[in-house]
């Protein structure tokens, strides 16, 4: 644990280290793109394919509902991982209780390539929420933000890449070049946030295929969201300021309310990036959860 998360009283752990206890798995599914607009099914002509073509381009899935990923509990850990390995279907371990304003601290320890991440104030009935990136493969963020059925705003200020040695195996990450990158962080994405952590100083702290320490500090009915890896600041959003194509501060406040869910996140494969946003038999692990509630101005509860 990091000075940070050690120093904070009245934590209490959401996870009892030996059961599912108090979480739910859900598959995923998907709703609107934004609070009031078009479901993402209707909306795809805004990425310029047709069903018609994702199908032929495959896989994707087409219903989720039926499917999901597995969820164990192995040496002390939450462990996610498709549903059967390679058949692209993700899903959402969703805790049963919901939370305002509250400080949360976990250790991740996914695989390459694994697509995951934590979601905020999820609806109990919809994929909406606020996402703390967790995106273990190549052209990912961690510590950044997404927009899950909110308008898919993106908030990160730096992403990754793969180093690999002289046979191709993956043996570390660096930063990302968002000259060949295939999805940079653009000044814009950068722009939204109020801090933005330096890829280098990122590098300097992660553990490779080793365990880190998530914490994430979530404050206000429109939420302004901290992220912290290893002990180190890596952005801060304030999610009433997000200027972003059909987003509405107001609108997400009215959808989502002031209270919510939090999620962990197994990705579904696209034809976009198929098998390199969650590699067949690869997993994401979770420990130690625990959580500090806030009151309205981030003091303890």
């Amino acid at each position: 644990m990091s000075p940070e998360a050690e120093s904070l009283p009245n934590s209490v752990s959401i996870f009892d280290g030996k059961t599912l206890s108090g979480w739910r798995p859900v598959p995923r599914t998907f709703g609107a793109a934004y609070p009031g607009g078009p479901s993402i099914m209707d909306a795809l002509d805004l990425i310029g394919m047709d069903k018609l073509e994702i199908d032929i381009a495959g896989p994707i899935v087409w219903e989720p509902e039926k499917n999901a990923a597995v969820w164990t509990v192995e040496d002390g850990a939450i462990v996610g991982r498709q549903n059967f390995p390679g058949s692209g279907y993700g899903g959402w371990l969703v805790s049963e209780k919901t939370y305002g304003d509250f400080e949360l601290v976990l250790e991740a320890k996914p695989d390459w390539p694994a697509d995951t991440g934590i979601l905020l104030r999820r609806r109990a009935d919809d994929w909406a929420g606020f996402q703390v990136l967790l995106d273990h493969r190549e052209y990912g963020g961690i510590g950044g933000f997404y927009g899950n059925g909110l308008a898919s705003f993106s908030a990160l200020p730096f992403s990754i890449r793969s180093v690999v040695d002289g046979d191709g195996a993956v043996i570390g990450i660096e930063a990302d070049d968002p000259a060949t990158s295939l999805d940079p962080v653009t000044d814009e994405k950068i722009s939204r946030l109020s801090y933005a952590a330096k890829a280098e100083d990122f590098l300097d702290v992660w553990r490779w295929n080793d365990w880190n320490e998530i914490r994430i500090r979530c404050v206000g009915a429109s939420p302004v969201l901290t992220t912290w890896v290893n002990g180190l600041k890596i952005a801060e959003l304030d999610t009433a300021t997000i200027d972003s194509p059909h987003y509405s501060p107001e609108g997400v406040l009215e959808w989502l309310g002031p209270r919510g869910h939090i999620a962990l996140e197994v990705h579904d494969n696209d034809p976009i990036m198929g098998e390199a946003r969650w590699g067949r038999g690869a997993a994401c692990r979770w420990r130690n959860i625990t959580i500090t509630e806030l009151g309205s101005e981030g003091a303890l509860a």
